[in-house]
């Protein structure tokens, strides 16, 4: 079922996205080579609750961090690790925030110092996909037009959508229905009504779309062993068009 959310709700999933794009701008700001993602989560986890909030993912389903931290092959939820960041990585940094019973949950691939032109191209394309999605939540659009709009985006740059992981919904709860895959064809799916908050979050792989999950289980990488990047926002569903809540 697809919970629709009042106003007064909405503009607490609005309060939780302030902290998220702050954070995500402040944690950001400390990448470099030689840092590491553990250092990376720590930091993520005290600027969240400076602001009052709580991390969304710590402890959710036993996850044991405050973010994922996906780094070059690596798709979603990688756990942060002590590993030194290098000249040319890509870092996806990804994480919610919960404040006042609401959720709001972001992503965002960065690259650490110079990176390759085929890696910049791939965290262009991709943000300019979540764009595209995000323009189609629209009030009687259906999940499918986002979905087949990511899709056709991704795949006319030459990439692929992963097709095992898709964005959901969010509110009381970190995962709500319903969910929003990057793929699909238009007019498909559930409607969109005023009300509706979901997350939108094309995960783009440079090479195959297949996905391998590690003995940890969380860890997704690229079964080809290419780059993959991924972009997310909190989106509102309103009467004037869709409403990013995670900036600041």
């Amino acid at each position: 079922m697809i919970i629709l959310k009042k106003e007064s709700e909405i503009a607490k999933i609005r309060e939780s996205g302030k902290i998220v794009a702050w954070t995500l701008r402040m944690v950001s700001e400390e990448i470099k080579p030689g840092v590491t993602p553990r250092q990376l989560d720590e930091l993520a986890e005290k600027l969240i609750r400076e602001k009052g909030g709580r991390p969304s993912f710590l402890g959710y389903r036993g996850y044991p961090a405050s973010t994922c931290i996906s780094v070059n092959n690596v798709v979603i939820h990688g756990i942060p690790d002590d590993k030194p960041l290098q000249e040319g990585d890509v870092i996806d940094l990804d994480f919610g925030v919960l404040k006042d019973g609401f959720h709001a949950d972001s992503a965002w691939t960065f690259p650490v110092g110079k990176i390759s032109k085929n890696a910049e191209r791939l965290l262009n394309i991709t943000q300019e996909a979540l764009m595209q999605g995000i323009n189609r939540a629209k009030a009687g659009n259906k999940v499918g037009d986002i979905a087949s709009t990511v899709q056709k985006y991704v795949e006319g740059n030459g990439y692929s959508v992963v097709t095992e992981l898709v964005g959901h919904g969010i509110g009381r709860s970190l995962h709500e229905e319903p969910s929003v895959p990057n793929f699909g064809r238009p007019g498909t799916g559930p409607m969109l009504r005023e009300g509706t908050t979901i997350c939108i979050e094309p995960m783009v792989n440079e090479g195959k779309a297949g996905v391998v999950t590690l003995e940890d289980g969380w860890t997704m990488v690229t079964e080809d062993g290419k780059l993959s990047a991924h972009f997310e926002h909190t989106v509102a569903v309103t009467r004037d068009g869709p409403e990013i809540l995670t900036v600041e």
